[in-house]
């Protein structure tokens, strides 16, 4: 069985080789493309105000790879400021750019949830967030849960735009995969860790059914998403390296999956 990694690049390409190395037959097929954010400035004014967070939330690899493009030379990350992920991808985006390990707070590949609920659950008591700088570093919009929770613990939360998604382009090999997998679901098993991509298929279906398409889905919200365009069997799996191709080998094998 083909399992289709729809994140975004590089990090779908990442994603295949180490999926590679644990047997599974892993393709990109990436349903969100990352650009920069229309405007570099508020990003590089942000450096500047660096030593001023408390903390700076990164929603994504993408977040830290585009804010990191933009820093300053020769840049450190302040001591006192903590650098937070929702997971080991944002976490080691952030070790791979040069933030200090003992900076980094994010949920480990063992969480069983990889979200913000889960990064507050280790920010929580760490320290008296009333009067403390928050920054969340994202794309265009997204959610505000971590933003509100922190503001009702008495924190300032501000928000900058670090990069922007847009509708993938597939090319010619990713127009392929897409045709063979609608072609052939039952060899086909989708993995869908983002509801906005999740959100970009119908436009690329041309009016075919997924209603013998089978997914992996990292969350529940984007579980419900796939179910809402169709997908005829979405699994709900954790959002680990490791619980991802175990999750593959064992539909690959025929072994029932837990919903």
């Amino acid at each position: 069985m083909r399992l289709l990694v729809t994140r975004p690049q590089p990090q779908a390409d990442d994603w295949v080789r180490r999926l590679a190395e644990r047997g599974v037959d892993a393709h990109a097929l990436p349903l969100l493309d990352i650009e920069d954010a229309a405007d570099p400035l508020p990003v590089r004014a942000a450096w500047q105000g660096l030593a001023a967070q408390r903390l700076v939330m990164f929603v994504s690899p993408s977040a830290v790879d585009r804010f990191v493009a933009q820093a300053p030379a020769g840049w450190q990350w302040p001591a006192r400021t903590l650098a937070g992920g929702t997971g080991p991808g944002t976490a080691r985006a952030l070790g791979a750019a040069g933030v200090p390990a003992e900076c980094i707070v994010s949920p480990g590949a063992d969480s069983p949830r990889l979200d913000s609920e889960a990064l507050w659950a280790l920010l929580r008591d760490r320290l008296s967030w009333h009067g403390e700088r928050a920054l969340i570093v994202r794309g265009e919009g997204g959610r505000e849960w971590l933003a509100d929770t922190l503001r009702a613990e008495g924190a300032e939360v501000s928000f900058v735009t670090a990069y922007r998604r847009s509708a993938p382009r597939l090319g010619e090999q990713g127009s392929r995969l897409l045709a063979q997998a609608l072609a052939l679901p039952d060899a086909h098993l989708w993995l869908l860790s983002s509801s906005e991509a999740v959100q970009q298929l119908p436009a690329l279906l041309a009016g075919q059914s997924l209603a013998r398409s089978q997914a992996l889905a990292t969350h529940p919200r984007i579980a419900a998403t796939a179910r809402d365009i169709g997908f005829g069997r979405v699994d709900e799996v954790g959002a680990s390296i490791d619980a991802v191709g175990q999750a593959a080998l064992d539909r690959a094998q025929g072994s029932p999956q837990g919903r």
